[in-house]
């Protein structure tokens, strides 16, 4: 059995619907076992009426939620017994949990990671995000929206965890670091950009092939594509909005013409393009892995989130604190 520890509260959609994914997850994966952690009475509820196999899921009890309006330092401080703490620090302690899912405040979930699983290791997180490229492979998005106020040095750091990802997860021998810019060119960019690129061109370990255009930014060119959290999460959710909006005027079309094919089509472009569908956003630079689903995920998305955690597992995906020891 692989075990995950799920995080129940801090969906916009309530607790409920996060045990349902919980339980479609473990009907799906029968080497799949959970440790639901939230309010105990209502998973024990939700697991009865569903029929969970009680010897796959095992409960912690947790009285407080941290909510959006959290602020990291308080929640750290008076919200111990919230779910997504006592998740995290059961992650912490225990071997036998080797990632977690939570939908709750960003903020918090990355603050209470670097607490509970940085040990002796500062490597600042990043919030990784694993999207289709066009080359038919997948290309790691660092960072999209855990730092949104970056130097040289984290884009640097954000690299290295984003290329170590991809060479265990995908087994990619070197993987292709692109810097997002607004050229090419060398000369092109913002400050921090220009600032990055000639850092980034001088580590030999990374396979760094130079600036990346928006419009090249899931082209495949690369395979990790660096950037601070506010361009990051722009590129994601611009991503997604465009993909959503052409579906949907190709379903419109579709409807309209009665054409089966090109409903065919649209189902196709959905399925790769939906976003809860790839699983979350994954924190870097821990030692356990963390994956932030959106507030707004439904049962799915725990579904495909836990079959990361899983795949992740599988191919041994975690952080090698090793390569990082100049950061103790």
């Amino acid at each position: 059995m692989t075990k995950i520890v799920i995080d129940t509260k801090g969906s916009d959609k309530g607790a409920s619907v996060v045990i349902k994914g919980a339980a479609k997850a473990l009907e799906k994966h029968p080497g799949l076992s959970v440790l639901l952690v939230g309010d105990k009475e209502l998973i024990e509820q939700e697991c009865s009426a569903l029929n969970v196999p009680v010897d796959r899921v095992e409960i912690l009890d947790a009285p407080d939620e941290i909510t959006n309006y959290d602020s990291p330092a308080e929640a750290l401080f008076n919200k111990r017994n919230s779910s997504m703490l006592k998740a995290l620090s059961a992650l912490s302690e225990r071997d036998d949990l080797v990632g977690m899912i939570s939908s709750g405040n960003t903020g918090v979930l990355l603050a209470g990671s670097m607490r509970y699983l940085s040990g002796k290791v500062r490597v600042r997180p990043v919030l990784a995000a694993v999207l289709p490229a066009q080359s038919g492979g997948f290309t790691c998005l660092v960072d999209t929206g855990a730092t949104i106020d970056c130097n040289s040095d984290m884009l640097h750091h954000f690299a290295k965890l984003g290329s170590d990802f991809m060479k265990s997860m995908y087994c990619i021998e070197r993987p292709k670091v692109g810097l997002l810019s607004n050229g090419a060119e060398e000369s092109k960019g913002n400050k921090l950009v220009k600032e990055t690129y000639p850092i980034l061109a001088a580590y030999e370990s990374l396979n760094f092939v130079g600036n990346i255009e928006g419009n090249n930014a899931l082209s495949g060119d690369c395979d990790v594509l660096v950037c601070d959290g506010f361009a990051g999460n722009q590129v994601l959710k611009v991503t997604e909005g465009t993909a959503t909006r052409i579906i949907t005027d190709i379903m419109k079309y579709a409807y309209k013409t009665q054409s089966d094919e090109i409903k065919k089509l649209a189902m196709h472009l959905m399925s790769i393009y939906d976003i809860s569908s790839l699983g979350g956003g994954i924190i870097l630079g821990v030692e356990k892995t963390v994956i932030k689903t959106r507030g707004n995920s439904g049962e799915d998305a725990v579904v495909n989130t836990a079959e990361m955690l899983l795949n992740m597992a599988e191919n041994k995906a975690v952080f090698d604190k090793e390569k990082y020891k100049n950061n103790i």
